[in-house]
């Protein structure tokens, strides 16, 4: 297994200023989100979809899927959203709070998330993310809020 722990870099822009969703995809090749087979969907300014296949590798021992493995889906979304929503200048961000609301679960097919930037200011972002299952059935609701990093900070 690599050792690689460097930061990736966000990827360049495509004509319509956002990159497409493989290149999205690929940050997270052997990283949390590629080992869940996290795969984002649509990129959107202010928003990204993602979706996840529900395997036994991300239920828990219940056969139901795991609340950790629908949290991460859903920061994914939100965390590669705020990349992308930067302010000019910022270095990055950290997330330092986040809450979710489970009111769901599936055990087999796949999970989606739809994650909206909801404030995106100088020093902080609040990003929704809602979790549906294959039948369009919300199974949770995500927030979270990021404090953006400057350089010399």
């Amino acid at each position: 297994m690599s050792d690689d722990r460097a930061p990736r870099p966000t990827p360049v822009t495509t004509g319509t200023g956002l990159p497409d969703p493989a290149e999205l995809t690929a940050l997270g090749v052997g990283r949390l989100p590629g080992l869940l087979g996290i795969e984002v969907t649509a990129v959107e300014a202010g928003r990204i979809d993602a979706r996840m296949e529900v395997t036994p590798a991300v239920l828990a021992p219940n056969g139901y899927l795991h609340a950790a493995s629908v949290v991460a889906l859903a920061d994914t979304a939100c965390g590669l959203g705020c990349r992308l929503t930067l302010p000019p200048g910022a270095s990055g961000f950290t997330t330092v709070e986040q809450k979710t609301s489970h009111l769901g679960t599936a055990r087999t097919g796949s999970v989606r998330t739809e994650a909206v930037l909801v404030h995106g200011g100088r020093r902080t972002q609040v990003w929704d993310a809602e979790v549906f299952d294959d039948g369009g059935k919300r199974i949770a609701l995500y927030r979270c809020t990021q404090l953006v990093l400057w350089p010399g900070a």
